[in-house]
């Protein structure tokens, strides 16, 4: 599986697969390099991985998608862990995600060691946890 930032040939694949994000917004994120794309052997994609700042200074993971046949094979740990490392390089201490609380994602992301941080609560959804994790210092 090759992890590498996603160009302007991924624009369809991300408008055709990812409907958390407004078209409008998808080249501008490819251009800053926020989002990553998963891609097999044969170079097919088979995932992405987009992100953004909270606050405008904490890395912040807004939405993981692994195909239904990668599931369950480390692939989502892989890009995580990937993007965390990508972070700290740039010097930054801390990372978030979130999730809602009816899905099975709060327990993928606190296997990766993200600790609950409280959480947000909108009239229409369920309840939106946020995660956050310690990037630690690299060593070596």
């Amino acid at each position: 599986m090759n992890i590498v930032f996603a160009n302007e040939s991924d624009y369809e694949y991300i408008r055709a697969h990812d409907f958390h994000i407004s078209e409008s917004l998808i080249l501008t994120k490819i251009k800053e390099n926020e989002i990553y794309i998963l891609r097999n052997q044969d170079e097919s994609n088979v995932g992405w991985m987009r992100f953004g700042y909270f606050w405008d200074n904490i890395p912040f993971m807004n939405m993981i998608w692994v195909d239904e046949q990668f599931r369950g094979k480390g692939t989502g740990g892989k890009i995580v862990l990937f993007w965390e490392e990508q972070m700290k390089q740039k010097g930054f201490k801390m990372a978030m995600t979130s999730t809602q609380a009816d899905e099975g994602a709060q327990h993928f992301y606190r296997k990766l060691g993200y600790k609950d941080a409280g959480c947000l609560l909108l009239d229409t959804q369920p309840l939106e946890i946020l995660l956050t994790k310690k990037l630690s210092e690299r060593t070596g």
